[in-house]
């Protein structure tokens, strides 16, 4: 198991990064409070536009002492201390080209993800994209202080069936492959001999605003519900019988956002792996009907199916809706991530992890998932992305 407390200064290099941070707060143990900042903060996003990466953009410019550097596929268009870059990671001589003049970088936060068929196959892209971000930044940068690498629950094999549960920081590890392992113990290696520390982010399914992402499950549950109404029909829970009860939890992508720039800016957490949830368990036989009533539905029984399969059709009903309802227009292919839902509502197992380790080490904040959906909900609806 790793170890939980922070090591030695006298095991690496010391990080003067951290002697630069204010004195605002400290904890009883001297650790610095989330609250605390460094001066001349400059972070680089990379995943800008994903779930996880968009919103903690958005969280690093509201704090005011940030300047950011969003890194994309795409791009992003340029807010007040926000700028984007867009660039192919997994070519190395375009991300030297694209990030190999930002001297003055201090924070990296890798969000990023390829989506791969197999297990196997998401390892070599998914590392090399780390690998050639790392590098070219290290390079670059003498300013360099931490590097943020977003996880999961996968660390567990919870992709793989029924997992120990509380899953905790200090677990033994599983066979690979499991790209995430790859890359904390590439950043572990290369770490070691440089003047940065890194954290470890385990978040579960993350719930926030995004279009085009494969992996959001509060798009799918909106965009289900509101195909749902329009064919007037009642909200059916599709996945396996076992996962209506299941436990559960999620991750509300403004607390990750939080909490991942609390871990890369406080002294305790260097070179630690964090879980980080909303704090609160849920079973869909309790939140599927607190969906259906959000949406004005009443909840049949289960039936089990593939959403994949059964919403290959439903583009011309999106594009009905979109024009009946006055809908922002994002296309069929950006709303849609049936594949994501069908994994996340086939677990039918418990799907938690204990998050204790963050509180222990200074992380307070907690989310109220029911809550939190409806807030989403809300958000797409101002949006125009649902009715």
């Amino acid at each position: 198991p790793r170890p939980e407390a922070p090591r030695p200064e006298g095991n690496r290099p010391a990080r003067t990064h951290f002697e630069r941070t204010s004195a605002a707060g400290t904890d009883p143990e001297g650790a610095q409070t989330a609250g605390a900042q460094t001066a001349g903060n400059v972070a680089l996003v990379v995943g800008a536009q994903g779930v996880i990466g968009r919103t903690l953009v958005e969280h690093l410019a509201g704090l005011g002492d940030w300047e950011v550097i969003g890194v994309s596929r795409r791009g992003g268009r340029p807010a007040p201390r926000v700028r984007h870059v867009a660039v192919d990671l997994l070519d190395l001589d375009a991300t030297r080209a694209a990030l190999g003049n930002l001297r003055a970088v201090t924070h990296v936060f890798y969000a990023a993800y390829q989506e791969r068929p197999t297990w196997a196959e998401l390892v070599a892209p998914n590392l090399a994209m780390l690998t050639n971000v790392v590098e070219t930044v290290d390079a670059a940068s003498p300013a360099l202080r931490h590097v943020s690498l977003m996880q999961g629950y996968k660390v567990y094999g919870a992709h793989l069936g029924p997992f120990k549960t509380p899953a905790r920081e200090s677990d033994a590890g599983h066979m690979p492959p499991e790209f995430n392992v790859d890359q904390q113990d590439y950043l572990t290696a290369r770490g070691r001999n440089a003047g940065w520390s890194w954290s470890a982010i385990r978040p579960s399914v993350v719930c926030g605003f995004a279009t085009g992402n494969p992996m959001n499950l509060t798009m799918v549950l909106a965009v289900y519900a509101s195909m749902s109404k329009e064919l007037g029909l009642p909200l059916r829970f599709p996945g396996a019988p076992g996962a209506y009860d299941a436990l559960l939890e999620v991750t509300d992508a403004g607390l990750l956002a939080k909490a991942t720039v609390w871990a890369a800016t406080t002294a305790a957490c260097a070179d630690q792996a964090f879980n980080i949830n909303n704090g609160d368990l849920f079973r869909w036989s309790e939140m599927w009907p607190a969906v259906g009533r959000y949406f004005g539905l009443e909840v049949a029984a289960t039936l089990p199916m593939s959403l994949e399969s059964v919403m290959a059709d439903k583009e011309e009903l999106w594009k009905t809706m979109t024009a009946r309802h006055g809908l922002a227009g994002h296309s069929y292919r950006e709303v849609s991530s049936w594949r994501f839902g069908d994994a996340v509502f086939s677990w039918d197992y418990d799907m938690i992890a204990d998050g204790s380790k963050a509180r222990r080490f200074g992380f307070h904040e907690y989310v109220e998932t029911e809550t939190m959906f409806y807030a989403l909900f809300d958000d797409l609806r101002r949006r125009r992305v649902i009715p």
